[in-house]
Order: C-alpha cells, then sequence, then structure tokens
C-alpha cells in the first residue's frame, strides 16, 4: 500500500460517544479492522477521536468511510422498522373507535 496509510486517527467536532461507540462497533465488525477504538478527550468538549488500525489490505480512510456508510446503512434500516411497527401500531388500535380521541400513542 504505497501511500496509503493502514492506520490513522480521525477526529471528528460536534459529536459525542453516541456516535464513537456506535461507529467503533461497526468498524470492529469490518474483516479489515485489526482494531479500533474511540475516545472523547474531554467531558466538555464535543470531540471525538476514532482510532482505526486496518489488516493493511486497505487504507484507514477507506475503511472508515465504509464504516460510517454502514452505520447510516442500519440507521435508515431502524427507522423503517420503528415507523412501521408505529403504522401497525396504530391501524389495530383505531378499529372502532371512530372519529373521537384515540388511545393510540403518539409519535
Amino acid at each position: 500500500m504505497a501511500g496509503k496509510e493502514a492506520n490513522a486517527t480521525f477526529s471528528l467536532e460536534g459529536e459525542d460517544h453516541t456516535f464513537g461507540n456506535s461507529v467503533r462497533w461497526v468498524l470492529n465488525k469490518n474483516p479489515h479492522t485489526a482494531m479500533c477504538g474511540y475516545s472523547v478527550p474531554h467531558p466538555s468538549e464535543e470531540i471525538v477521536n476514532i482510532r482505526v488500525q486496518t489488516t493493511g489490505e486497505l487504507p484507514a480512510a477507506q475503511v472508515f468511510r465504509e464504516g460510517v456508510a454502514d452505520l447510516m446503512t442500519i440507521c435508515d434500516h431502524v427507522q423503517d422498522v420503528f415507523t412501521k411497527s408505529v403504522e401497525k401500531y396504530k391501524k389495530k388500535n383505531n378499529k372502532g373507535k371512530g372519529k373521537g380521541k384515540s388511545d393510540a400513542m403518539e409519535v
């Protein structure tokens, strides 16, 4: 990998443990990742440092981008499943109630 770094640290502003831990989990599932960890340097700063060490087959930047894209796919799927479940719940619990006040949950 001439000129392609197998190890890198990415500093992201405006993020916290929620994003850092989620990306870490996804990246550690990637077969091209040898190690991935994250840290938040100080609790009052919204900065996450994500360290990626690859197996050497792909550059760390590519593995990181793929991991973030995978996380976005997972989040989209969770949102779709949640939305469909809420719609199903509302349909099931609104049968026969007319136009009056519904006991269905508000989302």
